[in-house]
């Protein structure tokens, strides 16, 4: 059978000791070696893998003896509890070796437990996971995590007190880190927070949160729109020694600078526009916000006209180096709001 959404997000937190089998498989390796982890832990407890109830077999040497699942699946070890038989980067290739296995499991034996890459929809190991009336088969897609997910992570690392801008907070940021990563985050705002009982807030993730490219752009931009002049070149050299491009950053620009002009055209406020607006980074809707209060609509609209030109200039046959020109640009846009 094959799960997804909250089904899936569920059985990798509680998986079924009874179901003989799990395949997961995705484009992503670091996605699906830490739902396998989840997953093996859960059946296993803390303390499986020292007590020898995990079986790792790689795929290459299942491949030279297919008696070696078998094998492991039936062996009893000294310590008592349930066991698990991991299989790891399994193909196609192995499709008649593991659906033997499925087939001789009986209750009582390890949990098959087998993990692939990116598989297509007419894969033969996919089709034959699917298919089986007791085993289980979940997909990991490149699909930001879901509430629940998140959530779930959130508790494993001790987090309970969470206030609702901190959540959403956090909802952004996983869509923006690889799983690692934001595991890896999640863990240092825990034990940032170890023994503090107040609400995690947003300002917090902030100071915790990685660095990404992203955030450095942001933080070009922002520096623009607050007139810091003397911090656009270190910040410009920065992004350009990281491998980012001129009309990446004209792009951010005008996608800021828009964002402000509809916020500052909003006659509720622009603090009311910028939380309706979706797909801001909680790094600067704050900020945002009171940039908002300090442009003028004219002062925007020249901004923007500005960018517009810029890009034209980036896009067309000009000679001129690309960054300077995008350098002199946001040079002006940092001028101008005075």
């Amino acid at each position: 059978m094959i799960l997804k959404g909250a089904e899936a997000a569920r059985y990798f937190a509680r998986p079924d000791p009874g179901k003989p089998g799990l395949l997961i498989f995705g484009a992503d390796p670091m996605r699906v070696a830490l739902k396998r982890q989840d997953v093996i832990a859960a059946l296993i407890g803390p303390e499986g893998e020292a007590e020898m109830r995990l079986t790792r077999i790689p795929a290459a040497d299942l491949r030279k003896d297919g008696a070696l699942l078998a094998d492991a699946i039936k062996a009893q070890g000294f310590f008592l509890g349930p066991r698990v038989a991991f299989v790891e980067d399994a193909t196609d290739s192995l499709t008649a070796t593991l659906s033997a296995a499925l087939s001789d499991w009986r209750a009582g034996d390890a949990t098959i437990i087998v993990t692939a890459g990116g598989l297509t929809g007419k894969s033969a190991l996919k089709m034959m996971f699917e298919k089986h009336p007791s085993a289980v088969c979940i997909g990991l897609y490149d699909d930001p995590p879901t509430r629940e997910e998140i959530e779930d992570s959130l508790k494993k690392a001790g987090l309970t007190s969470i206030d609702r801008e901190a959540m959403t907070d956090l909802s952004s940021l996983a869509r923006t880190l690889d799983p690692g990563d934001f595991r890896q985050t999640l863990e240092k705002i825990a034990l940032y927070k170890h023994g503090d009982p107040s609400p995690l807030t947003p300002a917090e993730i902030a100071d915790l949160a990685p660095a990404t490219v992203e955030a450095e752009v942001d933080d070009l931009i922002t520096a623009v729109a607050d007139r810091k002049v003397d911090a656009i070149g270190p910040l410009l050299r920065r992004l350009e020694a990281q491998g980012t491009q001129p009309v990446g950053l004209c792009i951010a620009a005008m996608r800021h600078f828009r964002t402000l002009h509809a916020a500052a055209s909003e006659p509720g406020g622009a603090a009311a526009a910028l939380g309706r607006m979706r797909g801001i980074n909680f790094r600067v809707r704050d900020v945002m916000i009171r940039q908002a209060g300090q442009w003028s609509l004219r002062r925007l609209e020249d901004a923007l006209a500005l960018l517009v030109e810029t890009d034209l200039t980036l896009r067309s046959a000009s000679r001129a180096p690309a960054m300077a020109v995008m350098e002199r640009a946001l040079l002006k846009l940092a001028l101008m709001r005075g």
